[in-house]
């Protein structure tokens, strides 16, 4: 039970934290309490042993709750403080939420009131573990190219790419658009005996067909109009390294022919040249299409196919490897935040629920793209559900409520990051209020509604000076 959490109570009143910590102990069984005293013995407690929850009184002799906030916040900014308070000390309260606090709790003590806060805490507390986690799984991973992921599927990708690696056989990697073949690929070349050698690839459908002859094999002066000059082809090029051809099952018959004798005999003949030339290059090829049906349809040689299939690598759809979504996504936040020149930033609760439970048909390649956009839509230190929307908003079209304010103000320009500052704070503003009407000014509700936390509700009524009170006296 090591990975358990773990909260701590802190009240000189004994026999009270006691009966709070049995009470918290039957509300979560799978968590750990503990219990101090003093503010001494707290901070004693925090040195020597990770705590995700204190849950700690204002008015204690000796150092009180909010020196002991103080203090944790110092040392241990990650663990989630929650202050008891007397009713009528509320003002205290707001000063400690100001001072760090993630939330407060009234006395004396409703079990439903420590049970929804203890678990926004626990939650919060579960999310910066995982946060964390990610960063340093992703720092791990840095520029090198692994293939990301810890999944089983992946798993067996790597356990495969290592196997198939170090010989010279020709690869076919299969799998749906936007899964990382070409990744796949890399690191087939990456771990075999020519990683010095050059790795090229070539989308074969995006050459026109009377060229990709050319594009592969080479030219010399004179084979056909517009050939000025003798050109060697791609693999002349890679000679003694890896040459991939993407979405192979599209190349046309006579290409397809061309390609057949060059496995066959390790020689190419440029267009238009008497000579063969012999050069010594591993194949790696890609598809997305279902070969057998193209081979039975006779669109595809079959004698090719298994040329090309010595080896196949299947890469798995993101939906058969949901788990690694976390890790993808803190992958490509940390890429696009080098990209955008803007400090690393982590996912704010309830978004990588929201990822996981979001269809992919694009896949990896559409996951990458949106979190691109998340870091885009985003400001502050981390990614919120105020982002995923509008990132969702922009990819679907935006509604007229939501339009882009125009860049000219006053007859001036304004400048980009002006002009999408000013959309996200007045969409924030306005999500707020309908928000807070919706429940008759009940932050609670708004919080559980939303998704975001007490303390993100209550900042974010204060930045925008809404009277929570007064709705609630209307609804009333």
């Amino acid at each position: 039970m090591a990975n358990r959490q773990r909260v701590l109570l802190v009240d000189d009143e004994q026999d009270f934290a006691n009966g709070l910590a049995r009470l918290i102990a039957r509300l979560f069984p799978d968590v750990h309490v503990d219990v101090a005293f003093s503010g001494q013995d707290a901070l004693e407690h925090i040195r020597k042993q990770r705590v995700h929850v204190m849950v700690t009184d204002l008015r204690m002799p000796g150092m009180g709750g909010m020196e002991l906030l103080r203090r944790v916040m110092e040392t241990e900014p990650d663990v989630s403080v929650v202050v008891l308070t007397a009713h009528g000390t509320i003002e205290t309260a707001v000063e400690a939420l100001q001072a760090g606090a993630y939330d407060f709790v009234t006395k004396p003590v409703e079990p439903e009131q420590v049970a929804r806060v203890l678990r926004k805490g626990l939650e919060r507390a579960r999310l910066l573990d995982e946060n964390r986690r990610l960063r340093d799984l992703v720092a791990l991973v840095g520029e090198s190219g692994e293939l990301v992921g810890e999944s089983p599927a992946m798993q067996s990708v790597r356990r495969t790419v290592a196997t198939v690696a170090p010989s010279d056989y020709s690869v076919l990697i299969r799998g749906e658009s936007g899964t990382g073949k070409e990744m796949v690929a890399r690191m087939v070349h990456r771990l075999s005996p020519r990683v010095d050698e050059p790795f090229l690839a070539l989308n074969c459908p995006a050459i026109p067909e009377h060229l990709l002859e050319s594009e592969l094999f080479g030219h010399v002066r004179g084979a056909f109009t517009g050939a000025e000059r003798d050109r060697k082809g791609l693999f002349s090029i890679a000679d003694g390294g890896t040459v991939l051809l993407d979405e192979i099952g599209d190349i046309s018959s006579n290409i397809q022919t061309k390609l057949l004798r060059f496995l066959q005999e390790g020689e190419v003949r440029p267009v238009g040249s008497p000579r063969n030339e012999h050069v010594d290059v591993r194949i790696i090829a890609s598809t997305n299409q279902d070969l057998e049906a193209r081979m039975a349809s006779r669109d595809f040689r079959e004698d090719l196919f298994y040329r090309l299939n010595v080896v196949t690598i299947w890469v798995p759809p993101l939906r058969e490897r949901l788990s690694d979504i976390p890790l993808l996504a803190a992958t490509f936040l940390a890429r696009a935040s080098r990209e955008l020149g803007v400090p690393q930033r982590d996912f704010d609760e309830g978004v990588l629920d929201h990822l996981m439970r979001r269809e992919w048909p694009g896949n990896v390649r559409e996951l990458q793209n949106y979190v691109r956009r998340l870091a885009l839509f985003s400001r502050g230190d981390g990614i919120t559900l105020d982002a995923v929307q509008q990132a969702e908003q922009s990819e679907s079209g935006a509604p007229a409520a939501l339009c882009v304010p125009s860049p000219v103000a006053e007859g001036e320009v304004m400048p980009y990051k002006d002009a999408k500052a000013s959309l996200v704070e007045s969409f924030s503003e306005r999500y707020l209020r309908d928000l807070l009407e919706s429940t008759g000014g009940n932050v609670t509700e708004a919080a559980r509604l939303s998704g975001l936390s007490r303390v993100s509700i209550q900042k974010m009524v204060a930045r925008y000076g809404i009277d929570a009170a007064a709705m609630r006296a209307n609804g009333s």
